[in-house]
């Protein structure tokens, strides 16, 4: 059923009663002065958490320009991991499945046909065992391990999601580590955000953080990866495509001793809004905000060393992992781009080791703006690995019913389960 047209309208209508506060234009002011007098560098505390690297500056490239220019890298792999979603049964397991896979430009099969599969199990029954032998099958090609999460009822779901999806990710990306040449970009951040972000959120998972391994072991694999690829000279980087990120917005609603307006919900608003090129015009409605969309338009590179952040910076912890390099080669670089095409602002991060070698900066923020440029989005190669890696939704429930028979029970469902099944 579809909302009548007065309906529609009464909604409409209640738009009058929010005063929105500052206008386009001031809020476009705002972000002037954030970028003119926070951000070289963005300081919390005494703690500097974000400051360039090199020159602070906001730059523009032709779309069709920087599609044509020659690759930076000669060739790219890409990196990703899908998953079934936590599933909670009757008998008290919540499980979740991931599978990794990585791609390549030019294409190789054998690459193509790998996975790294992780089950991770997660149930209030103390005599409940899994074995975790890894194993494995395809011939060789793909291996798989089963994981016990131990009880955690109030977030069994995201802990199973968590771990089996970024162990799956830093396992495979470690087994085939050797096979990436010239460059390697990872489907999201550089390290595993959602684990770091743990400490945060409730005493519980913090301390679940201190006392089980496997979180530690997860970054770890990570923390490895980075030293692989440094050892070698061969780049690696993440692309968010999501940012949601709010170190600098956090920050200036901290700073009491300032007057500064933060309008935005996130950094991502506020980079869009200073990336975002046009002009005011009028029309029969008045005045209204026209974008220019034939140039991309990015930051420089920053180092960040805040939010989760942190704990791989040099001041960071790291979650007790070693590190083997200088600390101040782990830490998280970043630039952001804006597609105007579409509307979208992107983040891409690298370690520190890369970054702070000029060249090889610029060289990243060709080959990734080249790639934003061609794709309108997410770069070719990473839109591959999220092809391979992807369980299907036909697939996940072919899944689910295949647990049930092993474990003979069935899922629990609920009314929405009933209500969407046809998006399950």
């Amino acid at each position: 059923m579809t909302l009548d047209p007065v309906h529609f309208d009464g909604i409409a209508q209640l738009a009058r009663r929010i005063d929105h506060g500052a206008d386009e234009r001031d809020r476009r002011e705002f972000a002037e002065t954030v970028w003119e007098s926070f951000l070289d560098p963005l300081r919390d505390d005494g703690r500097t958490i974000l400051e360039p690297v090199g020159e602070r500056s906001r730059r523009l490239v032709d779309c069709e320009a920087v599609a044509l220019r020659e690759r930076e890298f000669p060739t790219q792999h890409g990196l990703d991991a899908g998953t079934i979603n936590p599933t909670t049964f009757k008998n008290g397991l919540v499980i979740d499945i991931a599978q990794a896979a990585m791609s390549t430009t030019p294409s190789e099969l054998d690459l193509h046909r790998s996975r790294t599969t992780v089950m991770t199990v997660h149930s209030n029954d103390e005599t409940m065992t899994v074995d975790e032998e890894w194993g494995k099958f395809d011939a060789g090609y793909s291996r798989s391990r089963a994981v016990k999460i131990p009880p955690l009822p109030r977030f069994a779901e995201g802990v199973v999601h968590a771990l089996a999806l970024y162990l799956a990710e830093s396992k495979h990306a470690l087994a085939h580590a050797e096979d990436v040449s010239d460059l390697l970009v990872l489907d999201g951040p550089l390290y595993p955000r959602g684990l770091l972000r743990w400490a945060d959120q409730h005493p519980d998972l913090a301390d679940f953080l201190l006392e089980d391994p496997r979180p530690t072991t997860v970054l770890e694999n990570y923390v490895r990866l980075v030293e692989s690829f440094v050892d070698r000279g061969v780049p690696l980087v993440g692309f968010v495509k999501n940012p949601a990120t709010r170190v600098v917005t956090r920050t200036l609603k901290g700073k009491t001793d300032v007057d500064v307006s933060v309008p935005w919900a996130d950094d991502t608003a506020l980079f869009t809004q200073l990336l975002e090129r046009g002009e005011f015009v009028e029309d029969v409605e008045g005045t209204r905000w026209e974008r220019y969309t034939d140039a991309l338009t990015y930051t420089n590179w920053f180092r960040s060393r805040g939010g989760v952040d942190r704990p791989l910076s040099a001041e960071g912890d790291a979650l007790g992992v070693e590190r083997r390099l200088d600390r101040e080669q782990y830490e998280v670089t970043f630039f952001v781009v804006y597609d105007p095409r579409e509307d979208l602002l992107f983040r891409i991060e690298a370690p520190y080791a890369f970054t702070r070698d000029p060249d090889t900066r610029e060289r990243l923020t060709m080959q990734l703006l080249q790639d934003v440029a061609i794709a309108h989005g997410p770069p070719a190669i990473v839109e591959k690995a999220d092809e391979l890696a992807r369980i299907s939704a036909p697939e996940k429930q072919s899944l689910r019913e295949t647990l049930e028979t092993q474990f003979d029970t069935s899922r629990k469902r609920t009314y929405d389960d009933h209500r969407w099944a046809d998006e399950y």
